[in-house]
């Protein structure tokens, strides 16, 4: 039965919902790529659908794996090899450097796997099938249903979906929506935690450019780590031992020397994170003049904090190195989607297709259901601004400062613990200390201190008016807005800023100790904000949910929206387009024939010895004065670094594999280019690039800059 259902389900390649063939733009499930075959292979795909997507023999989906819960990875050996960005691994290899051994700094290769080390947590998440609920999920429901009444229903059958198909907890099943409730998908996964450094060029490679280059062309980075995944000895996911043997893959991806040309077919397979190409027109407004803004300046303020006691701290600096980054990236990411949103008009043109949609929505047949859809759509928006703004200031407070969030996270344990009894209290002891050296172990309370006060004196000054947390106006009010005195004294009396404290509070329970308890106060205080809902603001929400799915179900009905793909949402997609040029922006060269690559001649151009981002280590600058490139140079002795290419991708996609119409392995997604900045919420066909690192250059750090042959070796390379 189980085999007949295998194939009923592959023979959905070529029946599924609606998936408009069209290259370039989409990121279009594997289940239905037979809808796009016929057009790939057109643009220069020689396999086939069941090559790409099929649960009864092994392809290309077992190859690639969700990395860490935000990047994508593909397997490149039958020895379980992992390829990622280095930013992607950044965290994991942050954790296993010390002042004393610093991989970051330094790089790191594993000589055999004895030396491969295990970071605390991290791992890979394996696609092993997906198929369609909608009928199901939506029979559920029906109009007279609140929607907090439609949610609860769909849940209810959302659990059934997944114990159906979980074989007993052997596999991980999520149920998602897509077109903003108007389809559903289950998607059943397998996870693996047993996932190993092997190897990582230092920063100076793997993060060449810094924050200078990030979103940027020309690009000259080695953004590339390697990893294992372990399974017990029968292959089954485990926990780490030492007794756990080397994965043996489904499927792992050859590697091609051949290299490309502008034109060549190329295709990503990834887990996007977050697209939000539906989004109304309010709703980029809103994103543009309040929520981005304050992002961007919460963001700006963390950076500057941390860098002054990150440049005068080795250990500051590594402890607080992924976090630092994260921030970084996201700062300039929605500085550029400001001004590219802007840039495009892309209000206007939303506005224009929404109008059209209330011409359509207001005739008789159809004005029940929709005609009121864009005006409870833009009273939201109207209602919600100020809210957005102060939300956006409050989650980067968040995001930046520890102890804006720890003592929350700590004192319901604490709290609890002291209200049980011994017995009790010896069963949760080990977790609680677990998470309390885990809060200790990378925290620099100078650092915390400071970013904390001046995150609640942005907050308190610019969130006003979307109504802030009570307590933090109360203070603020008392104090005229400057938090410093209030956070130092807090830090020094809190039993939350030190670790002997919370033991002690271990060895002698007493919940009074918390009771006035400033940063437990302030943590429950803006938590119980960023969180909090009134009935007006959840009936207003209600209404926005239940009129944006209305949109988006009228704008495909209409065909007055071309977008025929599912919003991004972190499940596995396939986008395929070809290796294209970017136009140069002013002021711009490069160093390359073309410019849809770069160089290493480029790289060491662009070195400036002792400067953080744009220093090359003396043995790739020896390698390149020799030319000493091996077999990873092109016709014309040149060694390619990065290239661009039209694929259609976002966060998320971070590592993901670029392949050839072979389905080899030619390069690692990394980055986009911050002209198509307003890529998450409009594709651009003229500007939109995917930035990427050639597989050559990453085999050419591995090989002979790292000497690392042990893991050549391991590779299925095509020349």
């Amino acid at each position: 039965m189980k085999k007949l259902f295998l194939i009923i389900a592959s023979a959905a390649l070529l029946i599924g919902p609606s998936q408009k063939v069209k290259a370039d733009e989409g990121m279009w499930f594997l289940m239905f790529i037979g809808k796009n075959i016929e057009d790939m292979q057109k643009e220069g795909f020689k396999l086939t659908a069941e090559d790409i997507y099929s649960i009864n023999h092994s392809s290309l989906k077992d190859a690639i794996v969700q990395f860490g819960g935000g990047c994508t990875a593909e397997i490149i050996s039958n020895t379980g090899l992992v390829l990622t960005n280095h930013h992607c691994g950044y965290g994991a290899i942050a954790e296993l450097s010390t002042p004393e051994h610093d991989y970051l700094t330094h790089g790191y290769w594993a000589k055999d796997k004895a030396h491969e080390l295990k970071p605390n947590s991290l791992k890979v998440r394996f696609f092993v099938r997906m198929d369609v609920v909608t009928d199901r999920i939506l029979a559920q429901v029906n109009d007279s249903m609140t929607e907090e009444e439609r949610e609860a229903a769909i849940n209810r059958e959302i659990a059934k979906i997944q114990k159906e198909n979980d074989e007993g907890g052997k596999y991980v099943v999520s149920v998602r929506s897509f077109y903003e409730g108007n389809e559903y998908y289950y998607f059943v996964y397998q996870d693996f935690q047993d996932v190993r450094l092997v190897g990582t060029p230092p920063n100076s490679i793997g993060k060449y450019g810094g924050d200078t280059d990030n979103w940027e062309w020309p690009r000259h980075t080695g953004d590339f780590s390697i990893f294992r995944v372990y399974t017990d000895k029968d292959g089954n996911p485990a926990d780490y031992s030492l007794d756990n043997v080397p994965m043996k893959p489904k499927y792992h991806l050859p590697i091609s020397l051949k290299g490309y040309e502008e034109g060549d077919f190329a295709m990503i397979m990834g887990y996007p994170g977050r697209t939000n190409r539906w989004m109304p027109s309010g709703g980029v407004e809103q994103n543009v003049e309040y929520a981005y803004p304050a992002w961007v300046e919460g963001s700006k303020l963390a950076m500057d904090v941390m860098k002054k006691y990150m440049d005068n701290d080795q250990k500051v600096r590594l402890d607080y190195a992924s976090t630092y980054a994260g921030i970084a990236n996201y700062w300039k990411n929605r500085g550029g989607m400001i001004v590219a949103l802007k840039e495009h008009k892309t209000v206007d043109s939303k506005r224009k297709v929404e109008q059209k949609f209330n011409e359509w929505a207001n005739k008789p047949e159809r004005k029940a259901k929709y005609g009121d859809v864009v005006e409870i759509l833009n009273n939201y928006y109207s209602k919600t601004n100020e809210r957005s703004r102060q939300q956006n200031y409050l989650l980067t407070l968040l995001r930046s400062s520890a102890f804006a969030v720890t003592p929350y996270r700590l004192g319901g344990a604490l709290q609890q613990y002291a209200s049980e009894n011994e017995a009790k209290r010896a069963e949760m002891r080990p977790g609680i200390e677990e998470m309390i050296n885990s809060t200790f172990g990378d925290i620099y309370m100078p650092l915390e201190e400071e970013i904390y006060a001046k995150q609640l004196n942005l907050y308190y000054t610019k969130g006003k008016a979307g109504g802030l947390a009570p307590y933090v106006q109360e203070i603020g009010d008392k104090n005229k807005g400057d938090f410093s005195k209030f956070i130092g004294d807090a830090f020094k009396n809190s039993i939350f800023t030190s670790k002997d404290k919370l033991m002690n509070y271990l060895d002698h329970p007493d919940a009074s100790l918390l009771e006035n308890d400033e940063l437990l106060k302030l943590s429950g205080d803006l938590l119980g904000r960023y969180r909090s809902e009134t009935p007006e603001e959840k009936a207003m929400n209600d209404s926005y949910g239940k009129a944006f799915r209305l949109l988006v179900e009228g704008l495909r009905e209409s065909g007055l929206s071309t977008i025929e793909y599912p919003d991004a949402n972190s499940t596995l997609r396939l986008t395929y387009g070809t290796i294209m040029d970017l136009p140069l922006g002013e002021g711009k060269v490069n160093d390359a024939k073309h410019n849809f690559y770069t160089t290493l001649k480029g790289t060491i151009a662009k070195h400036k010895p002792g400067d953080d981002e744009f220093e090359n280590p003396q043995k790739l600058i020896d390698l390149y004065n020799k030319k000493d490139y091996g077999q990873y140079a092109d016709k014309n002795g040149e060694l390619w670094v990065n290239f661009l290419s039209n694929l259609d991708i976002t966060g998320g996609n971070s590592g993901s594999p670029v392949m050839n119409g072979n389905g080899e392995l030619i390069g690692i997604a990394f980055d986009g280019n911050i002209e198509a900045m307003a890529g998450d919420v409009i594709f651009d066909p003229k500007l939109q690039r995917t930035i990427s690192v050639d597989i050559r250059y990453v085999l050419f750090i591995v090989d002979k800059y790292a000497g690392a042959k042990n893991i050549i070796d391991e590779l299925t390379i095509v020349k």
